[in-house]
């Protein structure tokens, strides 16, 4: 497949800083780490991996803006135009040795996410999408998922940790989709989960509380390999609005309806079930 100009810069700064992020996996044990907040953590390697980005993409396109996981926000002298970069998604996964994470680049133009790339380094997967292109995995075109039905269906989700996110109500969606699925699987690197759904290994995704730099590559990966994208209540999706629930038609609609259920236990005050322990093998 013939890459744009534009994607071959973005492919490079993502793939560049990916193989600087394998090395230093290598060493985590050995990584200086400082606290960002309770259980939420920064390395000197995602800050050497974002600057690799930068660094690739301010060299290309010099004129663009930024918005970074570390950095924040940088302003551009042309104001349609701005990357958003988050160098390490899966940062805690990271740092305990967990070979998931990823590289996440982004362009906005004019408010949408034209453009998008997600690296997983240690598969050597490349994802990358751009708008009214479709959807591809190392250069070969990728869909989501054809089932139609829920109770076939394994999804995606993050959790609520500690100082993040509302307990609360997750507890009440967890116990109503999972009664209702064939799995929910939990991977700690939501551009992954949503590059996961466009390739068609999980049938969809929801999250609440997300950032920019979490959504924006991922959310375009889906919508250019057919699938829907909304907030979690059925709006429209805003990716700097921080929640997501996408899939195919079906499964996205089915998916909704389940959250509205459990939205509406959570604001009634019904505790939730508890769900059953497994048995003892």
């Amino acid at each position: 497949m013939a890459r744009s100009a534009l994607m071959n810069v973005m492919t490079q700064a993502a793939t560049k800083a990916g193989r600087s992020l394998t090395r230093d996996f290598g060493e985590v044990q050995n990584l200086q780490v400082s606290m960002k907040g309770p259980a939420d953590f920064v390395s000197n390697a995602d800050r050497k991996a974002e600057e690799i980005v930068y660094q690739e993409l301010a060299r290309a396109r010099p004129e663009w803006g930024f918005l970074m996981e570390e950095r924040g926000a940088v302003e551009g002298r042309d104001p349609q135009h701005r990357w958003i970069v988050d160098p390490l998604d899966g940062t805690t996964n990271f740092l305990h040795g967990i070979p998931v994470f990823a590289v996440s680049i982004a362009l906005e133009r004019d408010g949408q996410i034209v453009a998008a790339v997600v690296f997983n380094p240690v598969q050597d997967e490349l994802y990358t999408a751009e708008k009214g292109g479709g959807a591809f995995l190392n250069d070969r075109r990728i869909r989501v998922a054809a089932r139609t039905k829920l109770h076939e269906a394994v999804l995606a989700t993050g959790m609520p940790f500690m100082g993040h996110g509302d307990q609360a109500r997750f507890l009440f969606e967890m116990r109503r989709i999972t009664g209702e699925t064939a799995g929910i699987r939990r991977m700690g690197a939501a551009s992954l989960d949503l590059a996961y759904t466009a390739a068609g290994r999980f049938d969809g995704f929801w999250e609440r509380e997300l950032q920019p730099w979490d959504l924006a590559a991922g959310s375009l990966l889906v919508r250019e390999a057919g699938g829907f994208t909304t907030a979690t209540d059925g709006s429209r999706f805003e990716f700097l609005q921080g929640d997501i629930a996408c899939g195919n038609e079906l499964i996205h609609r089915a998916l909704l309806g389940e959250l509205k259920h459990a939205d509406n236990a959570f604001r009634a005050g019904r505790q939730p079930a508890a769900v059953p322990a497994p048995e003892a093998s």
